[in-house]
């Protein structure tokens, strides 16, 4: 499901990495876009990574035309 070429990467960020990102961006994790647990990918990604806390943080890799890799970040959430 990950390799499908309309699915954009996602990577769950370790807890330091996601510090790190918050801190540059200057922003909170309730300020960050959601995800559900529920989510498809979230569901893929726990089978590689074993259970993701609510709380944790995905970063998610699109290619673009016009600017070629752009970044997204998006908070786990519960329901």
């Amino acid at each position: 499901m990950l390799e499908h070429k309309l699915v954009p990467e996602h990577r769950l960020l370790a807890p330091e990495e996601a510090d790190q990102v918050l801190k540059s961006l200057k922003i909170t994790r309730d300020q960050l876009p959601k995800i559900r647990k529920t989510d498809p990918v979230i569901r893929v990604l726990e089978k590689i990574h074993g259970d993701i806390a609510e709380g944790s943080i995905v970063k998610i890799m699109r290619l673009t035309q016009t600017a070629g890799v752009s970044e997204a970040y998006r908070l786990v959430v519960g329901r």
